[in-house]
């Protein structure tokens, strides 16, 4: 009876530990580029705040942010842009800093969106900006470009670009502190 009883806590202790928290994340440090996937039709992966996490261009939940070689004439002038799924303006550049450190400090002390002259893209986007981003349904995200890669690779445009980011979930126009 004893040794019944101590396998049923085992086994409750055991059950109980494994809830999974479905919440996604406000914050983070991700990577996106403009590889294309498929064999027709063709996708490549975005970034979507609400989810936190990369999603295809094909899914229909649709994506926040997703990446864009713009090849300007010349054709050696290769610029990256971060490009939004709705059909509003939603970039506000903050600002372009000398050093990571001070796109840090820049990124940690935004602490609410202001009002700003929205524009289409992010364009062009390079390390060390912060930029406060607007959702189709009036979220906003903060973002600190850390690190760019605009290449050519296997003859084609190639695209990448990490970055940090913090979310607001909650429609407010501010950051929540961490």
């Amino acid at each position: 009876m004893k040794r019944s009883f101590f396998i049923l806590i085992i086994i409750l202790s055991i059950l109980s530990g494994c809830r999974k928290d479905d919440t996604p994340r406000t914050s983070g440090i991700d990577t996106i580029d403009n590889t294309l996937y498929g064999t027709g039709p063709y996708y490549a992966n975005g970034f979507l705040f609400s989810q936190a996490k990369k999603v295809s261009t094909l899914d229909n939940m649709g994506y926040d942010i997703l990446i864009y070689v713009n090849n300007d004439n010349p054709v050696w002038v290769r610029r990256l842009t971060l490009q939004a799924d709705n059909f509003k303006p939603s970039f506000y550049k903050i600002g372009d800093y000398p050093d990571a450190a001070s796109a840090v400090f820049a990124f940690n002390n935004l602490k609410s969106v202001g009002t700003y002259q929205w524009e289409d893209m992010a364009d062009p986007i390079n390390a060390n900006q912060v930029w406060v981003y607007r959702t189709g349904s009036e979220n906003y995200a903060k973002i600190r470009i850390i690190n760019i890669k605009n290449e050519i690779r296997n003859d084609l445009p190639y695209g990448e670009c990490t970055f940090e980011w913090f979310y607001q979930p909650d429609g407010s126009l501010i950051f929540p502190g961490k």
